[in-house]
């Protein structure tokens, strides 16, 4: 398996993720060093930067700790300039680990390499990114289809989530976002159990 050439830069949580993410790519890693990245400013000033010039793909782990450093990083650069990636949320315990997470789910550096290697495919190709971005998925979608505005969309959000592989518990515009990426619209209708002309 030949390592993936990303053009964006990467941001991980902490080391062992970055040491996972070069077995299967060449790319600009950075860490936030956990909620490191809360206290040192010019560690959010150089995310700041480089969002100037290129987007800048997130890759923390899907848990709560992950969901505050992803909306710590949201507050601070632009949202179009972000590609919010995500893994699904797997039971377990890193071996260097004596003991599980708080929340028992594997971060980054748990998962397999053929798993990141396909999260981290598409975006080899800066081109495919741009394709991506003209998904047509958008809120009306989610509210016609009640993935939000209704007492059970965060159920339904959860239950569409499980069939990307993405983790439960995001909010409608982060959910929105990764299937934009991750599946076409076609797709995505074929999952929510819309027909494809339906919307024509």
């Amino acid at each position: 398996m030949n390592k993936l050439k990303i053009p964006y830069p990467i941001i991980v949580e902490g080391k062992y993720d970055r040491r996972r993410l070069l077995c299967v790519a060449e790319a600009r890693i950075i860490t936030t060093d956990g909620f490191g990245i809360f206290k040192k400013k010019e560690k959010l000033a150089l995310l700041r930067k480089l969002a100037e010039s290129t987007k800048i793909i997130i890759l923390a782990d899907s848990d709560g700790a992950g969901k505050l450093i992803r909306s710590h990083i949201g507050s601070a650069v632009p949202p179009e300039r972000l590609i919010q990636l995500y893994i699904p949320q797997i039971r377990g315990c890193e071996k260097r680990k004596d003991h599980p997470s708080a929340e028992g789910t594997l971060g980054v550096e748990g998962m397999e390499a053929e798993l990141l290697y396909r999260l981290l495919a598409p975006y080899e190709d800066a081109e495919a990114v741009r394709a991506a971005e003209e998904n047509p998925l958008s809120k009306t979608d989610f509210y016609e289809d009640g993935l939000s505005g209704g007492s059970d969309s965060a159920a339904r959000r959860d239950a569409l989530a499980k069939k990307f592989g993405l983790p439960a518990g995001m909010t409608a515009n982060a959910l929105l976002a990764a299937l934009r990426i991750t599946a076409t619209y076609d797709q995505y209708l074929a999952a929510v159990g819309r027909k494809t002309d339906e919307k024509e």
